[in-house]
């Protein structure tokens, strides 16, 4: 008889019910604490992360630890700059509105992480992108999303800052031109819990129901 492997888990109703609750509290983080983590938690939350699955298994994802005073302080000019560029194209009323926002923790986070990709991985071979090669991006997106979940999980809060200049953020970090900027991550501590969503709270945009989202042909 052929060997089939081991025995899938299996995820019992406790479990099930926990990870929708984990979903649920995944939030995106802006509001933290400046203590840094405990020793040996980061390295724990990027060796989860780095167990997520990848096009042709090519691990295309690239991990920056951003800890120089420069480099963040030239990651917050840029943020600072396109924030101010994203409130000017707003009309008077959803302007004010924005600019009330906590839009990231740059300054509080204790930790930073750039996570690029690197768009010819020698890895994988090439398997499975010749055509769709945005699949390695979406490979290092699922990354992300893993990363989020087990620091969320390990009681680490995660901030995702997408107002940024990526070219800005490549040449802070100086790091190979042809790597494409997928996220510039905030960890930390977060200073409140919260289950919704920030800015539905602020009154920027409710969540909507799937069956707006859920087409069928």
């Amino acid at each position: 008889m052929a060997d089939t492997g081991p025995l899938p888990p299996r995820f019992d109703a406790r479990f099930r019910a926990e990870f929708e609750l984990l979903l649920r509290w995944r939030r995106d983080v802006r509001r933290f604490r400046t203590d840094p983590l405990e020793d040996g938690l980061l390295d724990e939350i990027l060796r989860l992360a780095d167990l997520s699955p990848s096009v042709g298994n090519s691990q295309p994802w690239r991990l920056v630890l951003v800890e120089s005073a420069a480099a963040r302080a030239a990651v917050a000019a840029s943020f600072e700059q396109e924030n101010a560029r994203a409130a000017e194209s707003y009309d008077t009323e959803r302007a004010a509105l924005y600019a009330r926002l906590k839009l990231a923790g740059l300054k509080e986070a204790p930790v930073h992480v750039a996570v690029f990709c690197d768009p010819d991985p020698v890895q994988g071979q090439g398997l499975g992108r010749a055509t769709m090669p945005a699949t390695l991006a979406h490979s290092v997106a699922g990354m992300v999303q893993a990363l989020w979940l087990a620091a969320r999980m390990l009681g680490v809060g995660v901030g995702w800052v997408s107002i940024l200049d990526p070219q800005a953020v490549q040449g802070a970090l100086d790091v190979p031109p042809n790597w494409q900027l997928v996220a510039y991550l905030c960890l930390g501590y977060p200073i409140e819990e919260h289950s919704d969503p920030e800015l539905e709270r602020e009154g920027w945009q409710a969540r909507t129901p799937l069956s707006s989202r859920l087409l069928s042909r």
